[in-house]
Parts: C-alpha cells; sequence; structure tokens
C-alpha cells in the first residue's frame, strides 16, 4: 500500500529516541521500516486466501474505478485476486503521490479500516479487478479468529500506519506559525492521536500562495485543509476531527454495557478487557489516547518494557487492541454530567446528544494544575505547556527552558527535554527529588551536564514580549544571584487535580479534593471494590481517591472492574428474567 519511494512532506523534526510517540508503534522505529518492507506487504497464499472468503464478500471494479478514496469512509480491506490497483495519495490542495501497485495475493488496508476510518489514500483499478472485500467488523472477527495470519495481517495494518505518519501521507495540511498555541494545539492533537499530517510554515512561499487563494486574514491562522479539499480557518479540535471523520456516528437510542469516560492507560485497560470478554464498550476522552501518561516521553519502570516505552507508545498499541475487540472510541467527545436517576445511566455531551449505559466507569483521570501565576493563561501555548512531546522539543531546540516539578512525569520530561534543550533549568520547591522521583530518574538526570537542578526555589513572575513568554522571575535570587531566566519555554509538571466536576449532577461521593471514593472509603465494602455510591457506576485510576498514581496500577483496575462489572450485569439480568416471569 506504501512506497518508501514516495517524497517525504516536511513534518516536525523526530529523533530516532522519539519514534515511539506514535500512536500505533511497531516493535521498531521509524528509520528501521525499509527492513520491514516484507512485514509490511505480506503476499498471502491461495490456501490463506481460502481462509479469508468465508469473511468477505467478493466485487469486482472497472479500469478507473476507485475501491477507495481519501476522507471518504473506508470499506475495509480489499484482497485482490485478479487485476491490479494503483495506490496514490491525493491531498486537499490536488497534488497526487503514486505510492505503489498491488496485485493478486496483496491486501490493501491500514490500521484505521478496523474501525472504518476516512481512508488516506486512494486505490484505483487498473484494468478489471476482482476483490475480496472484508468489512470492519469481520476484518475484526478475522483477526480474532484466525490467530496466526491474524497476526501478520495486524502488524501489516499497523506498519502502513506508522509509514503514513512518518511520511505525513494521507493527511490535512497545516499553515500557521510555529508559535501559534492554536496550531501547536492542532500538531499536539494529531501527533497524540496517530493521524498523518504535514505542516507548512506561513513565511513560505507555498504558504504565501495558499493564504492568497484563500483570501485567508491574520484572525484566520491557523489554516488547515483536508483530505478532500475543505479548509477550516482557525478550527477547533472538534471542528477538525469532524473535518477528517474522526468521530464516530453516536446513536442516542443506543444502549451500551459499559461507557467509559477516559481514554487513559485505565479507560483503554477496561476497554480491551470489556470487549474482549464480549461486552458493548464505548470510550469517550476529551483530546487522545494515553491520558496524562500519553504525554510522558518514555516509562521505563512499566513490566515487560525494560528498554522503555514512551507513553503515547504505550496508548496506541492499547487503542488498537481495544478496536480489534470492537470497542467505540469517540475523540474528542467532552462529557458535561452524568445523569443517573433511573438506570441505565446516561451521559450528556457538550456537543449535543448524549451517550446511554449500563455500566458506567470514571476514568477520567486528572486535569493539569496551573499554579497562581499572574496572566498565565495568556501564556499557554505561547511558551508555557503541561507536556514534552515531540512538538514543544522542536520549539525549543537548541535553547535554554525552565522546568517546575519533581516528580516522575516531571523527570521523564528533563531527561527527553535534555536531547533537544541548550540547557534545562529546574525549578523545585523541595530540597531533592528523593521523596518524589523515582531513583533511576534522579540518577539520570544528575548524569546530564546541560540540566540545573535549583532547589528550594519557586516562580515569582511571568514576563512577556510581543512574541509571548520572555522570561521567568523567581520568588527568590537563588545562592548565585540569579533571580530570573531569559527564557521563552515553561514546562509545568506542578501536579493535577481530579477531573470529576461532571459527577456532581449525579451525587457520586467525592472526597474533600474532589476524588471519587470507592469501596470502604465509601460504604464500608471491600477496599478492593471499586464501585461508587451509585449503583452502576465505578471508578478508576487517577480520579479514585486513595488509587495509587503508576500506569500499572491503574492498567490492573481497568482490568479489575470489568469482572466487577459482569456481576453487575448477571444480576441485572436476573432481575430482569423474574420480572418477566
Amino acid at each position: 500500500m506504501l512506497s518508501t519511494q514516495e517524497p517525504e512532506v516536511q513534518q516536525p523534526e523526530l529523533p530516532q529516541a522519539d519514534v515511539p510517540q506514535a500512536d500505533v508503534v511497531p516493535d521498531a522505529p521509524f528509520s528501521s521500516l525499509s527492513t520491514r518492507m516484507h512485514q509490511m506487504f505480506p503476499a498471502l497464499t491461495c490456501a490463506e486466501i481460502g481462509r479469508l472468503r468465508k469473511f468477505g464478500e467478493i466485487g469486482h471494479w472497472k479500469s478507473g474505478e476507485l475501491l477507495f478514496e481519501t476522507g471518504l469512509t473506508g470499506p475495509g480491506m480489499f484482497v485482490v485476486l485478479e487485476g491490479r490497483v494503483k495506490v496514490y495519495q491525493r491531498d486537499g490542495i490536488g497534488r497526487e503521490v503514486l505510492i505503489n501497485e498491488h496485485g493478486a495475493g496483496h491486501f490493501l488496508a491500514e490500521v484505521g479500516q478496523l474501525s472504518g476510518r476516512p481512508a488516506l489514500v486512494n486505490g484505483m483499478a487498473i484494468g478489471s479487478v476482482e476483490a475480496l472485500l472484508i468489512p470492519p467488523e469481520q476484518l475484526r472477527a478475522l483477526i480474532v479468529a484466525e490467530a496466526e495470519l491474524g497476526e501478520r495481517i495486524m502488524r501489516a495494518l499497523i506498519l502502513r500506519r506508522v509509514s503514513l505518519i512518518e511520511k505525513g501521507a494521507g493527511g490535512p495540511i497545516l499553515i500557521g506559525n510555529s508559535n501559534d498555541a492554536r496550531l501547536v494545539m492542532l500538531q499536539g492533537f494529531l501527533s497524540r492521536n496517530g493521524h498523518p499530517h504535514s505542516v507548512i510554515d506561513e513565511r513560505d512561499e507555498d504558504a504565501l500562495r495558499l493564504i492568497e487563494q484563500f483570501a485567508a486574514q491574520k484572525e484566520d491562522m491557523p489554516l488547515v485543509i483536508c483530505p478532500d479539499g475543505s479548509v477550516l480557518r482557525h478550527p477547533s479540535m472538534p471542528e477538525l476531527a469532524t473535518c477528517l471523520g474522526l468521530l464516530p456516528d453516536l446513536d442516542d437510542a443506543h444502549v451500551y454495557d459499559v461507557a467509559i469516560v477516559g481514554a487513559g492507560p485505565a479507560g483503554l485497560a477496561t476497554a480491551v478487557y470489556a470487549a474482549s470478554e464480549g461486552l458493548s464498550v464505548i470510550v469517550l476522552d476529551s483530546r487522545a489516547p494515553g491520558g496524562q501518561a500519553g504525554a510522558s516521553s518514555r516509562i521505563e519502570n512499566y513490566l515487560g518494557f525494560p528498554t522503555g516505552i514512551s507513553g503515547q507508545a504505550l496508548a496506541g498499541r492499547a487503542f488498537v487492541q481495544a478496536q480489534k475487540f470492537g470497542a467505540h472510541v469517540a475523540i474528542p467527545v467532552n462529557v458535561k454530567a452524568l445523569h443517573c436517576a433511573d438506570r441505565p445511566h446516561r451521559l450528556e455531551l457538550k456537543c449535543g446528544g448524549h451517550i446511554t449505559a449500563r455500566a458506567i466507569v470514571i476514568a477520567s483521570g486528572a486535569v493539569y494544575r496551573r499554579p497562581a501565576l499572574e496572566g498565565l493563561d495568556r501564556f499557554e501555548g505561547r511558551g508555557v505547556y503541561y507536556w514534552a512531546s515531540p512538538v514543544e522539543a522542536k520549539l525549543c531546540k537548541r535553547q535554554e527552558v525552565v522546568l517546575v516539578g519533581g516528580g516522575n512525569s516531571a523527570g521523564q520530561a528533563i531527561v527527553y527535554l535534555a536531547t533537544h534543550a541548550a540547557k534545562v533549568h529546574v525549578l523545585i520547591r523541595r530540597s531533592g527529588f528523593e521523596a518524589t522521583m523515582s531513583r533511576y530518574l534522579i540518577d539520570r538526570i544528575r548524569s546530564l551536564p546541560n540540566v540545573f537542578v535549583h532547589p528550594n526555589s519557586e516562580i515569582g513572575r511571568l514576563d512577556s514580549d510581543d512574541s509571548g513568554l520572555s522570561s521567568v522571575a523567581l520568588k527568590k535570587p537563588l545562592p548565585d544571584g540569579t533571580d530570573h531566566f531569559d527564557t521563552r519555554h515553561l514546562f509545568l509538571f506542578t501536579g493535577a487535580d481530579p477531573n470529576t466536576d461532571w459527577l456532581r449532577t449525579c451525587g457520586v461521593a467525592l472526597d474533600e479534593k474532589g476524588f471519587v471514593l470507592t469501596g470502604a472509603n465509601a460504604d464500608g465494602a471491600s477496599v478492593c471494590d471499586l464501585a461508587t455510591t451509585v449503583e452502576g457506576v465505578y471508578a478508576i485510576g487517577d480520579a479514585r481517591a486513595g488509587s495509587t498514581k503508576r500506569v500499572a496500577a491503574a492498567v490492573g483496575e481497568g482490568a479489575a472492574v470489568v469482572a466487577q462489572i459482569h456481576e453487575l450485569l448477571a444480576v441485572s439480568a436476573g432481575e430482569a428474567v423474574a420480572l418477566g416471569a
């Protein structure tokens, strides 16, 4: 489906160590894709194609007909039986690039077809073509039922998406200033959701021509040219997601077994286990898979990954895994309120409409804590950041940055930023990291020559100029007399507060800090009970009072809650039978 001969579209620079940030990361970084062509484009034998036939239907296409088209809902996976199919990229401004041609024995799809997402490339019949079309639902069934063959197909689908991300192929074109907060937000949204895209600086000759063509004004920036040619002016994340067809059609009348609010490690674990056990599942998140863990540049103490894995890579694998088992995922969708006067419970959405489910899982995690600094809001995205991804790393390359925080997330960001920035100044209120950070991170930070830790220090004021943040002033001078840092980049890792305000309409009990009470804390039940004070509503992960703030603990709770949901649904089914009798 893809050829490594295609010219690359300019993308944010991704150092090799950062390659696993893509949401569907393979076992090796992008630079190794050329050695994995046999895995990306495996040829199926006649016997294997025979095993696939029961999952699809044979169709015929005349020369010049499109089997799938960029921007339109993908019909599934095609297995070419006779003829050839030309696969090519066509972007929103009409540029075409030939990717490859495929003949009999090859299959055409990428990982988005597990859920019927819009196609990212075109596939056109060369001469008469006969192909087996396997729709998304049957494709998922095939991958589960045919273990060995399904594994090969899944690996190929993932590698193809990774290649598309690497080249920016099939995605929107973003035009704007690299320091524009909205552009940074849109880049981060697309990157964390593993969606291909390309960026053109507004000063570039091509950008100037497009800005003139669309008569764009300063207030219209950034511009986004979607694959179908439509143009968005200064769009929000939901507007961009709608243009790209990322949001599924939400049926107000459908009743799910489980609705999960939050696609962090806890929520995704619940989705994987619940969907794999046959429950109908929907996952809702306001931004991207991974939650706060998704912003971690490298997690090295998660079981089974001795060399470490980025939070986004871990979340991406879980996201694909959940889709494999048929879980519906709606991102970005904001939940406005939970209504639980009657069962099944109902989630009211800010965009309108609602989701109904027999069980609700609160996995909404936490929101980044914003220090009480005057004017902080106007710097967000214009010099102040709450995570360190390749997008932010590119902005501060070879510059001095300031980072505030002493927890594990801060430590991972320090190590990551040190590979890009000239100097990293770290401000912590304590005398050291020992009480708040894992030992392996402390030792690594001490070995970095361009990281300077300043204990017993706090920010007093943020100063600006026309470009945004210009300096960070301290509450009191450092021992060497330094009272400020001239920097345009401030990273804040100052903790987080529970994201539970949307629960206040339901009566779910919260502690004094806003965390959800469960188990013994809620009603004297077993301490491992993840049920809240409202029947059918459960809480897991960082939003739960008393939870261990670690990825492994969140995943464990995500798995454990499914067993409790099964008990609830079994009781409900028994009650329904009794009432019917």
